[in-house]
């Protein structure tokens, strides 16, 4: 399958996924970062960014990981090593179960919620969303400042200020558009992640001490689900903590690729 993606720097190949709504733009702040110890591959998932929908199958969180792998292999990358945020931590679990990466790292993963708190985080990104296409326009002036960033996605970073503003005004507009956004949430909160056991490479769990959709609660529950797995807290980070502490989190992905 076609991904659209970005391809920078030399050495093991490193797959980062973003979340659902999200982008590859997501991963700007640790590209640089990463591209002199490693082949980076930003991909934007099925139905998002500038990539088409998965129209063979319902977009599960398993059939996602599916067309990750597909597409890698298209490309000629064989079992590298993969990072993903939120949805893509959950598909990153996914890819070490199928046994065809040397390594998984999943900051906040999906898949270790209770009932209420995958009900909470539809909500939450519903109405996210329901702003980002009634409100577009506005929000994204309003993001270009950094008071206006706290106020509007500080639910998802804990250092909103931190975030480009240009940054934040795209990501904006292509959860929007995205095509694959209808499709694909219900199915990510239909996933549960089990089975620890199962997983055939190492693994690194991180959560943002500061994350509000996905509650660091959840983290104890992927301690407990995977007690083999390397879990680094993340302090100050909210859900996407890509941009909260870029030299942090380069640091996590390269020592979790470093396997």
């Amino acid at each position: 399958m076609k991904l659209i993606h970005d391809r920078v720097g030399s050495g093991p190949p490193l797959v980062l996924i973003h979340g659902i709504g999200s982008r590859r733009g997501v991963w700007k702040p640790v590209m640089s970062l990463l591209s002199a110890e490693r082949d980076v591959l930003a991909v934007d998932l099925p139905g998002f960014g500038e990539s088409a929908v998965l129209a063979s199958e319902k977009p599960t969180v398993e059939a996602l990981a599916r067309a990750v792998a597909e597409w890698w292999g298209e490309l000629g990358v064989v079992r590298p090593h993969v990072a993903g945020n939120s949805l893509g931590g959950g598909i990153a679990l996914e890819l070490a179960r199928m046994g065809v990466v040397a390594s998984a790292t999943a900051l906040s993963p999906v898949g270790f919620w209770s009932a209420g708190e995958a009900r909470y985080g539809r909500t939450v990104l519903r109405v996210t969303h329901f702003s980002a296409t009634h409100f577009g326009p506005q929000l994204q002036r309003i993001v270009q400042s950094a008071a206006g960033r706290q106020a509007t996605i500080g639910l998802m970073y804990g250092r909103p200020a931190k975030r480009d503003g240009a940054e934040a005004a795209e990501d904006l507009l292509q959860l929007a558009r995205a095509p694959g956004w209808d499709a694909t949430l219900p199915m990510s909160r239909e996933y549960v992640f089990r089975d620890g056991g199962e997983l055939r490479a190492p693994v690194t769990i991180g959560w943002g001490t500061r994350d509000r959709l996905l509650i660091p609660r959840q983290a104890e529950r992927a301690r407990a689900l995977l007690p083999r797995a390397r879990h680094v807290p993340l302090p100050g980070c909210g859900h996407i903590p890509m941009s909260d502490d870029p030299e942090g989190i380069a640091a996590l992905l390269l020592a979790g690729s470093s396997a």
